[in-house]
């Protein structure tokens, strides 16, 4: 999954790529010990929140043809975790 942060940083960059589980429901995503929250459309520039700082993140799937940031905005870099390096490029090539 692709993970931007909105008004902070995620372990140090912007966006990121990796590897996400899902609560039960669906509506709580854990990526790198944190976990965000659904917001149901109710954000400003985001889709989830941070549970515990309450920042907003835009959280969305790896798109082939790189859109992957919120639609109103591009991030200037994206961090890729190393074991999601070979599936991010299978998508991207696809």
């Amino acid at each position: 999954m692709y993970v931007e942060a909105k008004g902070s940083l995620l372990d140090g960059e912007r966006a990121r790529v990796g590897w996400v589980t899902f609560s039960k429901t669906g509506r709580t995503v854990f990526y790198r010990g944190k976990s965000f929250k659904s917001i149901g459309g109710r954000g400003v520039s985001g889709n989830f929140i941070d549970e515990e700082t309450g920042f907003e993140f835009w959280i969305s799937g790896i798109k082939a043809r790189g859109s992957n940031g919120h639609p109103s905005e591009r991030s200037a870099s994206v961090a890729i975790d190393e074991d999601a390096k070979a599936e991010y490029e299978r998508i991207k090539r696809a």
